[in-house]
């Protein structure tokens, strides 16, 4: 077949474009060449098709080229300038696609939408083709990922460190038995936004022994070592040039560890055991710990990640510093911000003095006080199971030389206390870091965090709070000025401007400039607008706009049909009892019940509304899965009562993850934010529905209670006990003291009777019932919260109904949502932790 045929074939009916390199290009048909010399030159399949698979490919590679470009002058211009940096670490990131970001970044949309035109594609189905990367679970790692948005954005010299999870958490299938968990596939193929780094490889430890020299010097040797080498993810920032970095690890062994004579002899496992345990690292995130294999493959994972982050951050510090002669360790700190994101990269503390001490010869207290200077820790959670307690025994063995330098900052710690503050020497045990209970010595990361790093922040106004009056208040006495609040913020690029362009375009229109969205405090001027009928008529639109998109993903991938005319009442997060997905479930029951019982009039009377529920259960969290069953039978139940579906629906959107949020958020107009008081650090999918002039009906935590008085206390449903009762009400259910109000005995009994099939919700019922004792009791006052719930969801309902009154509050909701930037919590990090400055590439 001649080259003209087969290249005819491969065009289908864009033989008018030519594969030309055109990296750099802004016109849509040089774009489209450039696509199309990447589909020629650049292949991933087979020459003959273009279809939107590898259009997509073809464009990411394409895209990749500008990236490349802006990135590589970045990595020049730091390196000029030499400023000090801030390296981030955390276990998780929740990026999304990349495609739109990028594109949106770089302000070239709508020339790579003409250019894929062209090309016979259409833009939207391009996007469709890309997977989200799977390297996160929660809010943590979408923080992160907004994070690293608004660090290039501001221009701010900073990487993300974090590990390359070939199969993520897992992928959620929804069925007859409730939640299935599969691998994720993302890396199936491959992901064209990343770049392997051949040159980055650092040599990471486990097990083995320390040796202590003639000197006194000592040094960890033998056990096993595996490579860890670079992925780096460019991270462009919004209409600048500045374009950082997402370094990600991933673990390998060498050559040399395939033992090919075992191999020839037909052992192959033992031939390739490293290799096997090297692979295992980076499989999959959060990998199951009830056992001391899973126990040792997650330190190994926070291990990998700290010991390679910080060789690298070392080697490049290095390098700039080689032209003065010795390294000047003091410049350290000067050159040097490392932020933990939560207390997964605590290692960090050990590793970075044992590098100091005992690869570079400095002494302890040099080195200590590098280390001090050099890292900050943010405290993501106050649930006891959150805050991580390693066994001492698993710690001596994978990581012998650690506990060495733990042990002995514990040491120092310990006596300091004594010697300068008598007065706290019965909070001692509680405060040091080796806990040497008899039956289960362990180490507590957040007391080490605490005690090695020069500032330590919450994440919202009551989250900080709680974490000095309660959490560390004993550290706060001695370390008054340590401890800061940093409240959450979102990127209103991913966030409102490209998953909501509609919206987006009407607050520009009416602001008359699109500055508001690197400068978000400029919606408060939507105010002055917000009983203007020409704008509500536009709003509502827009809206309408987004249920309708919204209404055929859900059948799409649900089979369900919902009527975008109903109220759209969505709670999408992570599955956990403290998030009280129990509790919408059991509202829901309530509200089915009192419709069946309701004549065809009244029923004509009452607010129709859809309510979705998403988001992952964690794979051993046998309640968690209880709770998603039981959405899923009460909503099979629902959708399948002709009496009440025109009234009610109940949807659970499987695998959520950042694109499914991308349609659900703007969709949404009232959003469930209702974990028990005191319980929900911060919360970021609250800001995320705010911004897109979506209600809130929510208790008084986290971040709830700031966004509630950036909108407005009447625009936000509140109800429910405040953190401040939680412990009374707590202690009053203990001692028998709590009533239950008839509508909550009302629903479970419904769910008893057996309505919603034969399942046996007992155990997950019997949770809340009883007065204590693990898995009873109610530890998360669900009954106690139940009728002031119930209240507030019929205000909800009564407002809706007024559509003046309710497009007027969506309007205040987005125009009080300019706080919430992660722009402005990334400045406040730069200035008030890190003091680190804009370093803009010219």
């Amino acid at each position: 077949m001649s080259m003209e045929t087969s290249s005819a074939k491969f065009n289908g009916n864009i033989s008018d474009v030519s594969p030309v390199a055109q990296p750099l290009a802004e016109e849509p048909t040089e774009i489209a060449s450039n696509i199309k010399y990447h589909a020629h030159y650049t292949p991933h399949f087979s020459p003959v098709k273009f279809e939107p698979e590898q259009a997509y490919y073809a464009t990411a590679d394409s895209v990749r080229d500008r990236l490349i470009n802006q990135w590589n002058e970045t990595y020049l211009h730091y390196d000029k300038v030499n400023p000090k940096q801030t390296y981030y670490l955390s276990m998780e990131y929740l990026q999304g696609r990349a495609l739109t970001n990028a594109i949106g970044n770089l302000d070239v949309h709508d020339a790579y939408a003409d250019a894929l035109k062209k090309l016979g594609h259409e833009l939207e189905e391009v996007v469709e083709q890309e997977k989200d990367a799977a390297l996160g679970n929660g809010g943590l790692g979408r923080l992160a990922s907004c994070f690293l948005d608004s660090m290039a954005t501001l221009n701010l010299p900073a990487w993300g460190y974090g590990l390359r999870y070939k199969y993520g958490l897992f992928k959620q299938i929804i069925t007859k038995a409730g939640q299935e968990e599969v691998a994720e596939d993302w890396l199936e193929k491959f992901s064209p936004w990343e770049v392997v780094r051949h040159d980055v490889v650092f040599p990471v430890r486990f097990f083995g022994d320390v040796e202590v020299h003639p000197s006194g010097s000592r040094k960890w040797v033998g056990g096993e070592v595996i490579q860890a080498i670079a992925y780096d993810v460019p991270i462009p920032g919004y209409r600048t040039k500045n374009t950082n970095s997402l370094r990600l690890w991933d673990a390998k062994a060498s050559s040399e560890d395939l033992n090919l004579f075992q191999f020839n002899d037909g052992q192959y496992e033992s031939a390739a055991q490293l290799h096997s345990r090297a692979q295992q690292i980076c499989a999959v995130l959060y990998p199951g710990d009830a056992t001391e294999n899973g126990k040792l493959l997650r330190l190994k994972q926070q291990f990998l990640l700290c010991s390679a982050s910080l060789q690298d951050i070392i080697a490049r510090f290095k390098e700039r510093e080689d032209g003065k002669g010795a390294h000047h360790w003091s410049e350290f700190p000067k050159k040097v911000a490392i932020q933990l994101n939560d207390t997964h990269p605590t290692l960090a503390i050990p590793e970075l003095m044992r590098l100091l001490m005992d690869d570079e010869g400095l002494g302890w207290d040099e080195a200590w006080g590098i280390t001090t200077r050099t890292i900050a820790y943010t405290n993501h959670t106050v649930l006891p199971e959150a805050l991580e307690k390693w066994s001492q025994a698993v710690m001596w063995k994978l990581l012998p030389r650690h506990m060495e330098i733990i042990e002995e900052i514990d040491r120092r710690f310990v006596a300091s206390v004594q010697s300068e503050r008598p007065d706290l020497e019965n909070k001692i045990p509680s405060m040091r870091i080796l806990d040497h209970n008899a039956q289960k010595p362990v180490v507590r990361m957040a007391n080490l965090c605490v005690v090695s790093s020069h500032t330590v922040n919450g994440v919202a106004k009551l989250h900080s709070d709680i974490l000095k009056a309660e959490l560390f208040a004993d550290y706060v006495s001695v370390w008054p000025t340590k401890f800061q609040n940093k409240t959450n913020g979102i990127t209103p690029r991913r966030w409102i401007r490209y998953c909501s362009p509609e919206l987006s375009n009407i607050i520009t229109k009416w602001l008359k400039t699109d500055q508001w969205v690197t400068n978000l405090e400029l919606l408060a001027n939507l105010r002055e607008f917000a009983d203007n009928a020409e704008l509500h008529a536009e709003w509502e639109s827009a809206k309408m706009a987004n249920k309708k998109r919204l209404a055929q993903y859900v059948l799409r991938v649900t089979g369900v049909s919902i009527d975008p005319d109903t109220l759209f009442d969505i709670q999408v997060k992570r599955i956990h009892e403290y998030k009280r997905q129990l509790l919408n479930v059991l509202g829901v029951v309530y509200r089915y019940k009192k419709l069946k019982e309701m004549s065809p009039q009244e029923r004509n009377n009452t607010t129709p509304r859809t309510v979705m529920i998403g988001g992952k259960a964690f794979a051993t969290y046998t309640n968690a899965k209880r709770i998603v069953k039981l959405v899923t039978d009460v909503g099979d139940v629902i959708n399948s009562d002709p009496d009440i579906n025109n009234y009610l629906k109940v949807v659970f959107v499987p695998n959520y993850n950042v694109s499914v949020a991308e349609m659900l958020i703007p969709g949404s107009e009232i959003s469930q934010h209702i974990s028990t008081a005191g319980m929900e650090a911060s919360g970021t999918s609250n800001m995320k529905f705010a911004l897109n002039g979506c209600l809130i009906i929510g208790t008084l935590d986290g971040a709830n209670v700031e966004i509630r008085e950036e909108i407005g206390e009447e625009n936000f449903f509140l109800f429910g006990a405040t953190a401040d009762e939680v412990p009374r009400l707590r202690k009053e259910r203990e001692d028998g003291l709590f009533k239950p109000d008839p509508r909550f005995e009302e629903a479970k009994q419904f769910i008893r009777s057996g309505a919603f099939g034969t399942y046996d919700y007992n155990p997950l019922l019997e949770s809340l019932e009883g007065n204590s004792g693990y898995g009873r009791g109610d530890y998360f006052l669900v009954g106690h919260d139940f009728p002031s719930y119930m209240d507030a969801q019929a205000r909800v309902d009564e407002a809706y109904k007024d559509r003046k009154r309710w497009i007027k509050m969506s309007i205040l909701s987005t125009a009080g949502s300019g706080k919430f930037s992660s722009d402005r919590t990334i400045s406040q990090y730069a200035k008030e932790i890190w003091n680190i400055a804009e370093c803009r590439v010219p």
